[in-house]
């Protein structure tokens, strides 16, 4: 069978290219889906500052929900000082420290501030810190009194220099420089009493995290590591504390490396549905033409005695051949493909550049298995049909197509198309992200409805028009529509492709730029004030920034704001379910600087365990005004807090607002992330708020208007972007490939027309108007399947049925469609008419 089975595929090279084209592209974008999703669940950042501890206790920063995959918790979580002692009385633990992080940056002469470290928000420790550094060089001696520090010798510090220092929002402090530490982003290090009255960390200091540390490092006799983390284990068994040793202990170091591993799971969730549908739609036509190429050897087989059976097995054992070739290139062309999109994700700050990617042979098995069982199964179904037909009918129809497409195939498209219609209105519906992503897939559904019902629908439509056509008519016109009525199957099978590349491009990007246009409306209709305060270089603003801004002349209002990530706990249809969402800190007085477009409440009630809904998560979550939600804040920490308020604008403010005094105690630095800044719109209030910044060190002022440069542009809607352009390239390489095959197999019919008279100028003429059929039909399907999801998505979120987005997109896909076409007809036919009509119905 294999034998045979090369034998076959040897006389069809250019049809099985397409087949092969299809598989490596696929086999690329499955294989970087899977190293994607395998890095969010397996990578792990270096040690860093921890990589000489050997064992290291730190809070769960990761809430488990039933049943599904862990949500990460970005917020620090604290660790009871008290442990310190005793787990540092453990059989073999040589030291024992209590790490604490806090915000800490160096102020120049110029009031410029020079970083330390990566984070600034936990760029300050207590000096016994330094001994869970790897192997550091110290030059000097350890920081003692109040007014010492050590610092990263990166700083261009020396021993003695005195220098000012921002700590945790104080005022700017002048300390002496007692040592150098020689470690990367080693930070400042305070002694060790120092260090804790800085971060409200003592146990006198009466603050929401006093009496804690951010997490324990141990060190332990060589040899005995296992042993310690085992006695460690023991020790806090029943406390929710996590124990990390090895490369676990790299994900201590910034809890927020937990989002971002999320983020690559939640990636390649979504792209992975993408992807394994338009894969198996290019790959199942691909064959479908192959196959279509081959039904004469196919009938002579079953002529002279194969079974049914056979045929399905030979038909499977050469395109699995043919897929085996391409999945090694493809396989590793997954590889660079996931490392091209990491860069693209760290380039655009959505991935911390430490964290690496997990490389291991699962995603190449995984994506054998799946292309191997795709190809295989296609290729079946492609040979379904002539092989359970009799062999003298088989025989007959190998030159020609059924007369009468399948109504089950037909009606399982049309299905599909309404069912696609019917899964547009989810938008009108909900005006959310989740919504909003059903527009796309609704269209790619479609777009399948098509290739199933397209035979019937080109055979109607085929028919009509040669019904119409006046007496006279060109003979290369009349040759085209006769052309595309008799062999419907084979013009759908190159008109689906090329219409699901247009729903794919128009409906994926106009959803983006749809909600981003939507998300910026929210935004900007609902801020009302002109500049924002922050502070990004000193890990937060420092005390006092809010009353001085208050007193600035012209200054209307002004309120802090911030950001933080919540786990909202619900039921849903009777079933406990939790889902992340980005949360906003406002506090009551936030109405002077920003207009949810509350609907019922007010603002002014956040006070205590209070919080704001929007009106999209009061309906489906039964969080009216009132009612009482059970939220995880960033820390893990469980709290009720009750909605006081319910606005409309949750695109562009979240589902959900936590008060301000809810939210104190439970972020990593405490401090103030930004002021919002309503003046009476003078230049004098503007000039006057720019003097304070610039006279305070770290302090920076900016615009809350939208920037028109693209700067402020989220980055997912570029990761998203380039998704489209990876995903449009693989389809307009495996559709020109399926029209070359197609073409190309038709040198019996060019032959045939040659020896009857017809001249080289009119087949090309036939074929020319053949690809403009192919093109304005897939381009009216196109914009026909794509327009019900687009318009209702325009509908929901922005008030008029059409979406937001570029002018120039349609023509570009227009215009590549149409030259697609064409080309793809116009090459093939020229080379078929370069050989002699006797030698192409020989070998054909």
């Amino acid at each position: 069978m294999l034998h045979l089975a090369l034998r076959m595929a040897a006389h069809r090279i250019t049809a099985l290219i397409a087949v092969a084209c299809a598989v490596l592209g696929g086999a690329a974008l499955i294989t970087a889906t899977g190293v994607l999703a395998e890095s969010g669940l397996r990578s792990q950042l270096p040690p860093g500052r921890l990589g000489g501890a050997d064992v290291v206790v730190a809070a769960d920063q990761e809430f488990r929900p039933s049943g599904d995959l862990p949500l990460a918790l970005p917020e620090r979580a604290t660790v009871p000082a008290r442990l310190v002692d005793r787990l540092a009385a453990l059989p073999g633990v040589t030291a024992a420290v209590g790490d604490i992080g806090f915000p800490a940056a160096l102020a120049d002469a110029r009031g410029g501030i020079t970083p330390v470290a990566e984070d600034p928000r936990t760029a300050g420790h207590g000096w016994s810190s330094t001994a869970l550094l790897a192997d550091p060089r110290v030059e000097g001696r350890a920081p003692s009194g109040a007014h010492e520090v050590a610092v990263d010798a990166g700083t261009g510090l020396a021993v003695g220099q005195r220098v000012e220092v921002v700590a945790n929002g104080r005022a700017p402090a002048a300390y002496r420089v007692s040592a150098l530490v020689h470690a990367p982003g080693a930070g400042v290090y305070f002694a060790d009493g120092t260090a804790a009255g800085l971060a409200a960390r003592d146990a006198g200091s009466g603050g929401p995290r006093a009496g804690t540390v951010d997490l324990i490092g141990l060190r332990a006799d060589d040899g005995a590591g296992e042993r310690v983390a085992a006695a460690v284990r023991d020790a806090v068994a029943g406390t929710g504390l996590e124990v990390s040793t090895g490369a676990d202990r790299g994900a201590a170091v910034s809890p927020g490396v937990g989002s971002a591993r999320s983020l690559l799971i939640l990636l390649a969730g979504s792209l992975g549905g993408i992807v394994l549908l338009i894969t198996g739609f290019v790959v199942a036509g691909a064959l479908g033409v192959t196959i279509a190429g081959q039904r004469r050897d196919l009938a002579l087989m079953r002529a002279v005695g194969a079974t049914p059976k056979q045929i399905r097995r030979l038909a499977a054992a050469q395109s699995t051949v043919v897929a085996a070739l391409a999945l090694v290139p493809g396989v590793a062309a997954g590889y660079l493909l996931a490392g091209s999109f990491r860069e693209l994700l760290t380039d655009r700050d959505v991935l911390p550049s430490e964290l690496p990617l997990t490389v291991s042979p699962l995603p190449a098995l995984a994506t054998l298995l799946l292309m191997v069982a795709a190809v295989r199964l296609s290729a079946r179904c492609a040979a379904w049909r002539t092989s359970r037909m009799p062999a003298t009918e088989a025989v007959a129809e190998s030159r020609s197509e059924p007369r009468t497409p399948s109504r089950g195939r037909t009606l399982a498209g049309l299905l599909l198309i309404l069912g696609a219609a019917a899964l547009s209105v989810v938008p009108l519906l909900s005006r959310t992200v989740l919504g909003a992503s059903v527009t796309s897939m609704a269209g790619i559904l479609a777009a399948i409805g098509l290739a199933l019902a397209g035979p019937a629908l080109v055979r109607s439509a085929g028919e009509a028009a040669v019904r119409r056509l006046r007496p006279g008519v060109a003979a290369p016109t009349w040759l085209a529509l006769s052309n595309v009525r008799a062999y419907a199957l084979r013009l759908s099978g190159v008109v689906s492709p090329l219409a699901m590349g247009v729903v794919f491009v128009l409906t994926y990007t106009l959803t983006q730029t749809t909600v981003l246009a939507a998300t910026s409306d929210d935004t900007r209709t609902g801020t009302l004030a002109q500049y924002e305060l922050t502070a990004p270089a000193l890990g937060g603003l420092p005390d006092g920034t809010l009353a001085a801004v208050r007193d600035v002349p012209g200054v209307r209002a002004a309120a802090p704001a911030g950001t933080t990530t919540v786990v909202w706990e619900y039921d849903e249809l009777g079933e406990p379910t939790a889902e992340s969402a980005p949360a906003m800190i406002l506090a009551p007085d936030a109405r002077g600087v920003v207009d949810l477009g509350v609907t019922d409440g007010g603002l002014d009630r956040l006070t205590g365990a209070t919080v704001a809904v929007s009106g999209e998560a009061a309906r489906a979550r039964d969080a009216g005004l009132g009612k009482r939600v059970r939220l995880v804040l960033g820390d893990g920490a469980r709290v009720e807090a009750r909605v006081v308020a319910v606005y409309d604008r949750g695109l562009g403010f979240g589902p959900v607002v936590l008060s301000h005094d809810l939210a104190a105690g439970h972020t990593t630095t405490g401090l103030d992330q930004r002021v919002l800044v309503r003046t009476d719109g003078t230049q004098e209030a503007g000039r006057e708020l720019a003097a304070l910044a610039a006279g305070r060190p770290g302090l920076a002022l900016a615009s809350t208007a939208p920037d028109t440069t693209g700067a402020d542009t989220p980055p997912e809607v570029w990761i998203n972007l380039a998704l489209v352009v990876v995903l449009l390239g693989y389809l307009l390489l495996s559709i020109a490939n399926k029209l070359v095959a197609a073409t190309a197999q038709r040198r019996t019919e060019i032959a045939a027309l040659r020896l009857v008279g017809t001249t080289p100028r009119q087949i090309r003429m036939m074929m020319r108007r053949e690809a403009a059929v192919v093109a304005a039909s897939a381009l009216v399907c196109g914009l026909l399947l794509s327009a019900v999801p687009l318009a209702l998505l325009g509908q929901g979120f922005l008030g008029h049925p059409w979406p937001a987005g570029p002018a120039w997109l349609l023509p570009a896909v227009a215009a590549t469609v149409v030259l697609t076409s064409y080309l793809t007809t116009e090459l093939p036919t020229r080379h078929a008419l370069r050989t002699p009509p006797a030698e192409g119905l020989r070998t054909g």
